[in-house]
């Protein structure tokens, strides 16, 4: 079986998507590329998160071709292969239909960026694509769903805003790994909720401070982060 450490990621994944509530039925999907290779790892189509299992994930090649895998790959596998082609910087995709950040997708409103907790994931507000024309839906949809994506992301660095908002369809988020996406999109869903209640107590609430905004951000996540714990190297093992 190709690709077992990348494949296991994927699979747990997938099941954290199940598991935090943001696929729900057979929505949604996870992916991981190994970029050395030029494959991804991605998610059966119309495969039940309950009845999923680690060797049904598929193996695919970047120009959408099966590689390894006796199902369907999930029928988002353009739209990840385009976001994986454009974004250099990513090593994992996840794409929900969560509840409220689709309430934002559908509503073809980005999600502003009210308050910190905003801030400590998302750099600004989260984008809302265009909505894709006629003949775009019509003729290779799903890839024109990541070339929509690439679009409206086409003056933001996907690493300092790993999400954004298709417009009547519904979140894709982005990160290092399948499991930083995964991550990713939870925090999404937690801040679009949180934004949702906001607008309703608050109509007129401005967005948060771009002083305080950068400062939540780029103490987690910039060249000179503070936050958190420094991961300490492991020590090598003592030959007896």
């Amino acid at each position: 079986m190709m690709l077992t450490a990348l494949r296991e990621q994927v699979f747990e994944a997938n099941l954290e998507l199940a598991r935090r509530g943001l696929a729900v039925d057979t929505f949604g999907n996870a992916s991981g590329v190994a970029r050395e290779k030029g494959l991804i790892v991605i998610k059966p189509s119309g495969v039940a998160y309950t009845k999923l299992k680690a060797k049904d994930l598929v193996v695919a090649d970047m120009e959408g071709n099966v590689v390894e895998g006796s199902l369907r790959p999930s029928s988002d596998l353009a739209t990840h292969a385009i976001l994986y082609k454009k974004f250099s910087q990513i090593g994992g995709i996840a794409h929900t239909h969560s509840r409220s950040a689709t309430i934002w997708a559908q509503s073809r409103r980005e999600i502003p960026c009210l308050g910190t907790t905003h801030a400590d994931y998302f750099r600004g507000a989260v984008p809302v694509t265009d909505n894709l024309t006629a003949e775009e839906i019509q003729n290779d949809y799903e890839l024109n769903t990541g070339l929509v994506i690439v679009r409206r992301m086409r003056d933001i660095d996907p690493t300092m805003m790993p999400a954004v908002l298709v417009a009547g369809h519904a979140p894709f988020c982005w990160g290092a790994s399948a499991t930083e996406a995964v991550h990713n999109a939870w925090m999404l869903e937690e801040v679009a909720q949180m934004a949702l209640a906001t607008v309703a107590l608050n109509p007129g609430v401005k967005p948060l401070d771009p002083v305080l905004l950068d400062k939540h951000f780029l103490r987690k996540h910039g060249t000179n982060a503070y936050y958190g714990q420094k991961e300490t190297p492991a020590k090598p093992r003592k030959k007896r």
